[in-house]
């Protein structure tokens, strides 16, 4: 009992000294100097809902950012079962063997229960992740997509600062998450099965119109055959769609990421889309565009979550939900007198 004491005494030394390493200056100078610890402790700050710790952290993005936006960014997206976890690890491990530093980085809505996939992939990406120029990190479960997206979006900043010039963000499944990702990425891969009922039905439009490329996965053995037959027919389907601003016309590859197949092939069309969209000015457009984006989608949460957390507001909300529930008030004149509401508790702060 006593030996189960000392340890946790000894637990609980190191936690409170890993704490109060938390600190501005430590974390950024660790930081800048590419420490993976330092990166991911301030991560965690992130990810905190902590008042302190999101000071120092705000602080920690903004000393960050004249170091960050060096990198390329990737988004990965596609339906369950299709291979993202080891797509990554092969096509990571091919690009840290051209030089790159990789971090890879994952959006969850559904990580506040199941944890993650990629919690799960990063025990399977055993090669990419004992590489030393590699960082994994899931997101942080919130509230809403818009916080994990927010604090993801973040967390490239602070990979950037440390060095990473490769960022991979990797969604899970097919669904909300793609937008949030496609707005803080350069360019937008979407991994796609052979054979799984029919191509064309089996993925909304409105993601196929968002991808840079689409890569047919799991290429391996008798079903290459299949995979180049989808292959024509996403190609053909993707020519129907109106041109892209950034003149890029999207491409459909076929890749085995267990027999590295084609993997050099993806890397190859992403830095012709680089170079292209670098001297037709789209890259840094885009940057900018997204900029304005992050910067309204932080108006608007920062909006939502004053209104919510103010007690007047929870107890004037209660009333008018039991109404529209009782069919006494419509739920655009509730909304409407919540927010005169809202204006009256601001006018008189």
């Amino acid at each position: 009992m006593e030996l189960n004491n000392d340890h946790l005494d000894k637990w609980l030394k190191k936690r409170k000294l890993r704490k109060a390493e938390l600190n501005h200056d430590d974390l950024f100078q660790g930081i800048i100097n590419g420490h993976v610890q330092a990166l991911s402790s301030a991560i965690t700050l992130l990810e905190s809902s902590k008042s302190n710790d999101k000071q120092v952290a705000r602080q920690l993005i903004q000393s960050c950012l004249p170091y960050s936006g060096q990198s390329f960014r990737l988004g990965i997206t596609g339906v369950p079962g299709v291979g993202k976890s080891t797509f990554i690890e092969s096509f990571g491990v091919l690009a840290v063997n051209r030089g790159h530093k990789v971090a890879v980085l994952a959006v969850d809505p559904s990580s506040e229960k199941s944890g993650g996939s990629i919690l799960g992939d990063k025990t399977r990406m055993n090669q990419l992740s004992q590489m030393t120029n590699v960082f994994i990190r899931p997101s942080a479960a919130g509230e809403s997509l818009g916080g994990v997206a927010r604090k993801t979006r973040e967390a490239i900043i602070l990979c950037e600062a440390a060095g990473f010039d490769f960022v991979l963000i990797e969604t899970v499944g097919v669904g909300q998450s793609e937008t949030a990702v496609h707005s803080m990425v350069d360019f937008f891969l979407l991994l796609m099965l052979a054979g799984a009922g029919d191509e064309l039905q089996g993925i909304k439009r409105g993601i196929m119109e968002m991808a840079d490329a689409l890569v047919i996965t799991k290429a391996d053995g008798d079903n290459r055959k299949k995979s180049e037959m989808a292959k024509r027919s996403y190609q053909n389907a993707m020519h129907l769609f109106p041109p892209n601003s950034n003149e890029w016309i999207p491409q459909a590859l076929v890749v085995s990421a267990i027999e590295h197949y084609n993997l050099d092939q993806v890397f190859d069309t992403i830095d012709r889309f680089q170079n292209q969209t670098m001297v037709n000015g789209w890259f840094e457009k885009k940057r900018r565009m997204q900029d304005r984006y992050w910067l309204n989608e932080a108006i608007r949460d920062a909006l939502l979550h004053e209104f919510y957390a103010n007690d007047v507001i929870k107890l004037k909300l209660k009333e008018l939900e039991a109404r529209v529930v009782n069919n006494e008030l419509t739920s655009f004149d509730a909304a409407d007198e919540m927010l005169e509401k809202f204006k009256q508790i601001r006018n008189e702060d």
